[in-house]
């Protein structure tokens, strides 16, 4: 065996045990799903001995998890419409016309990239709590704390820098020979960019929409900070959590494993639904001719 089939076979190996590594939890958690209480007594690596799917009745019932997931596909998915519709013009006029500032912009954009939100939380929210005390002055009331709204606009603002950099560096590698022919058949900026440029960055989008679906919906200290109100609303992660402790003080172990397949279901699904087309976005570059 030569040097090259050697190391071919210890990468191949090591990607096998990397993949039983990932494999192996997942599949046990759904496994624990629907196994009934009296089972995690025994063999904790057992199979169920039936499907006991009163524990994801349970737990979107009596825990809230169904309130907790629609809050989450509601901030998600504003956050992600947000996102988009400011990122792709902004990244389409950073790479292809030339404007006084530009370069600052670029440089500002790519200095966000360095920057965690999980490290600006509690200025976030001495700001947002500084905003309503003034609205609570004026008004009466504030809404800027425990606002769905206001957390996906957090969400989409503290995700612009690696949006914004992703898009605009597939833009610049587009050829114009598209957007001239578009100029010559009488389309506008904004038609040209919406008919012509952005079918042709779908993957890379896809891409986009699946790094910051994954972000938004598994994002837990900014959602706990934002939305800290007793009993107000909460995301799902913010939900899993104080669904773990309290089954875990009521030793009701199907359920809180319900509540955790119920969080990883729908970004499972997703990257199943969009795996090709993210590949796709990863690797493609432009067009070449």
């Amino acid at each position: 065996m030569n040097s090259n089939k050697l190391f071919k076979t210890f990468v191949y190996i090591c990607l096998l045990l990397l993949a039983i590594s990932i494999l192996v939890p997942v599949a046990w958690v759904f496994l624990a799903s629907v196994k009934e209480n009296k089972e995690f007594y025994g063999n904790p690596w057992s199979l169920p001995q039936g499907f006991y799917f009163k524990n994801f009745l349970d737990a979107w019932n009596k825990a809230g998890m169904g309130e907790y997931m629609l809050n989450s596909v509601i901030v998600t998915a504003t956050a992600l419409v947000l996102l988009l519709v400011i990122a792709l013009p902004a990244a389409y006029c950073l790479a292809r016309f030339n404007f006084r500032g530009r370069n600052i912009l670029n440089t500002a954009f790519a200095a966000g990239l360095f920057i965690n939100v999980n490290y600006i939380v509690v200025p976030i929210f001495l700001m947002l709590k500084d905003g309503d005390t003034f609205l609570k002055n004026l008004f009466g009331g504030g809404f800027l704390l425990n606002n769905l709204f206001v957390l996906a606009l957090v969400y989409a603002s503290t995700a612009l820098p690696f949006t914004i950099y992703l898009l605009r560096s597939y833009f610049v590698s587009l050829p114009f020979e598209f957007e001239e022919a578009g100029y010559i058949d009488g389309a506008s900026y904004f038609k040209t960019m919406v008919k012509i440029i952005f079918p042709m960055a779908r993957p890379s989008i896809i891409t986009v929409i699946l790094f910051n679906f994954l972000s938004f919906w598994n994002e837990y200290i900014v959602s706990l900070t934002l939305l800290s109100a007793a009993g107000g609303s909460k995301t799902l992660p913010v939900g899993l959590i104080n669904l773990m402790q309290g089954q875990q003080a009521k030793a009701q172990y199907g359920v809180m494993y319900a509540g955790l397949v119920l969080v990883m279901l729908p970004t499972l699904i997703l990257y199943v639904a969009v795996q090709k087309k993210l590949t796709e976005g990863m690797t493609v570059g432009g067009v070449k001719g």
